[in-house]
This record gives structure tokens, C-alpha cells and sequence, in this order.
């Protein structure tokens, strides 16, 4: 699991990564959004909203993490909301992902990216 927050940090780094509900709706409506990443603990309506824009641009979107530790993980205040803009890092956290499967994250869509 920390390992997957350490990933987040180095795509944060890469400047491949967005956050932010401002930031991911725009990544997403221009198609640049390999893979949204909502926070388990994102409020109902924050998940419903991005998961309905996942779902109608057909963009691949999990649900992973608490809000404090993905906005520490990425050097910034917490965060309900990641847009991942690269195809290998969007597949490589997927797979990380399914390889610690842990039981806390789960992959709500599964669309091939």
C-alpha cells in the first residue's frame, strides 16, 4: 500500500499527474486522463460526479485511498481526486494495484485504457 502512495509521489514528480476536482474535471473533458483515481473517503457527491465523467468519456477510474495521505503523498494538502496523464503509469499503478491488493482499493471500471 505504501508503495503505491510512493508511485503517486514519483508521477507527481514527473509532472504526470493533476489534482484537484478543478484540475481532473478539465484533464478529463480534454482527454488527457489515462486513469482517475477517486479517494474512498471523497465525499458521495465527488464520487458520483467523477465516476459519471469517467464513465461517459470512457476514461478507466478507481477508487483508492484516503484523502490525507494521497494529498501527502504527493507533496500537498488532501486531495479527492487524481488524473493520471500517462498510459505506463496509469497501467503501472493499475497493476501495483491489483498485485498488493490489499482489500481496501478497489477497481470500480475496468475499460482498457
Amino acid at each position: 500500500m505504501n508503495n503505491l502512495y510512493s508511485f503517486l509521489g514519483l508521477m507527481q514528480r514527473a509532472g504526470k499527474l493533476t489534482s484537484g476536482d478543478d484540475g481532473v474535471e478539465i484533464d478529463i473533458k480534454k482527454r488527457k486522463s489515462y486513469l482517475v483515481i477517486i479517494a474512498e473517503d471523497a465525499s458521495e457527491n465527488t464520487m458520483k460526479r467523477f465516476m459519471n465523467m469517467c464513465e461517459n468519456n470512457n476514461i478507466r477510474f478507481v477508487l483508492f485511498g484516503q484523502k490525507s495521505k494521497i494529498g501527502n503523498s504527493i507533496g500537498k494538502s488532501a486531495r479527492a481526486v487524481l488524473s493520471i496523464k500517462d498510459k505506463n503509469f496509469a497501467e503501472g499503478f493499475l497493476s501495483k494495484l491489483n498485485s498488493e491488493n490489499t482489500g481496501g482499493e478497489s477497481i470500480v471500471n475496468n475499460k482498457s485504457i
